[in-house]
């Protein structure tokens, strides 16, 4: 058996069809799943989208939970496709919220410069994190994937240390940083939910990313580099700063999504503040398009929010969401080499 590249790869139908196969494929092996727990999956599903779908409550958490996947899916999205392999996109969230937690605290600022400070040192913690491994392969040749993978790990346990020691309630030993000022926190579009300020501009970076991608210099020399950086260097294309350019813009993004959850979720900086690994998912299933990340991201999120009132009212662990969202992955990525490659046998 081995995979030869098909004749047409540029088929409009079949690239529209990968995503939707392979988030069939997922729900058909999390169907399975659930039936080992002892649960009618058609019963499990109708429940999670009546939890994430239905009723005021129930959307505007979606959308909440989906903000955050949003910007760290355009994220992934950028330094993909400029074949930056961006894995430190949770430490770039973790360092943004500590950035916007610690502008939000801060009693010397005018109230009106609070919100946008928030912002502005959120996006720049991220995107100067997102410069060191960066600058390493572009200087030194280090491989990206370790370098930001080895980040999260040491933002982790930095943020851990300031939980456990400078930011630790001497009163209640709760290990959460002081709560930002009550001028600090997001503005709220819907009274009663938590449709905050933070996923107006996930919405709006969609398109700025957008247009980024598709009409600007930036964005064309990003794809060129990424799909051939030997001819993009023949092409006089300078490959060291349009990598840089990307892994700022990139790490950015992420930033603003832990300036979205200290801002219009949890009001301080706590141990599972980031949205892990799911802006890698999120960028993957949309096919690395900017127009895809939104349905992408309120698929995962809809996950996340369904499967609470699904376990509790059908006894099947919470963990299927993190499993859902790990197959999905999975079956985006055979789909992705399906589209371009098949498979033929070897006869004897």
């Amino acid at each position: 058996m081995r995979l030869v590249a098909r004749p047409n790869r540029n088929s409009p139908l079949r690239d529209a069809m990968m995503p939707v196969a392979a988030v069939a494929a997922s729900l058909l092996i999390c169907a399975v799943l659930i039936l080992l727990a002892g649960a009618n999956p058609l019963t499990a599903f109708g429940i999670m989208a009546k939890a994430a779908f239905w009723g005021k409550f129930a959307l505007t958490e979606t959308l909440a939970r989906a903000a955050p996947l949003i910007l760290s899916g355009l994220a992934a999205l950028v330094a993909l496709r400029t074949r930056f392999w961006n894995i430190g996109g949770e430490g770039q969230i973790i360092v943004g919220a500590m950035a916007a937690a610690w502008v939000g605290a801060l009693t010397s600022l005018p109230t009106p410069l609070l919100i946008p400070f928030m912002l502005i040192g959120a996006a720049l913690a991220g995107a100067a994190l997102a410069a060191v491994p960066a600058s390493l392969k572009t200087r030194l040749g280090v491989d990206e994937v370790v370098s930001t993978l080895m980040l999260n790990f040491i933002v982790m346990y930095l943020m851990q240390a300031l939980l456990s020691g400078p930011w630790k309630d001497p009163v209640t030993g709760w290990t959460n940083s002081p709560s930002i000022l009550r001028a600090a926190e997001f503005p709220v579009f819907w009274k009663g939910t938590r449709l905050h300020l933070g996923v107006l501009v996930a919405f709006l970076a969609v398109g700025v990313v957008g247009v980024i991608m598709k009409r600007t210099t930036l964005g064309l020399s990003m794809k060129i580099v990424g799909e051939n950086p030997r001819e993009a260097r023949h092409a006089g294309l300078d490959v060291t700063r349009v990598t840089l350019a990307a892994a700022l813009l990139s790490g950015a993004l992420a930033g603003l999504a832990g300036a979205g959850e200290i801002g219009g979720i949890q009001f301080q900086v706590i141990a599972s503040i980031s949205s892990g690994y799911g802006g890698i998912v999120v960028a993957m299933l949309a096919r690395l398009s900017a127009a895809g990340i939104i349905p992408a991201a309120l698929f995962i999120a809809a996950i996340t929010t369904g499967a609470d009132e699904m376990s509790r009212q059908t006894g099947v662990p919470f963990f299927i969401a993190d499993a859902m969202q790990g197959i999905c992955l999975i079956a985006v990525l055979v789909a992705m080499t399906l589209s371009r490659y098949q498979i033929r046998f070897r006869t004897s």
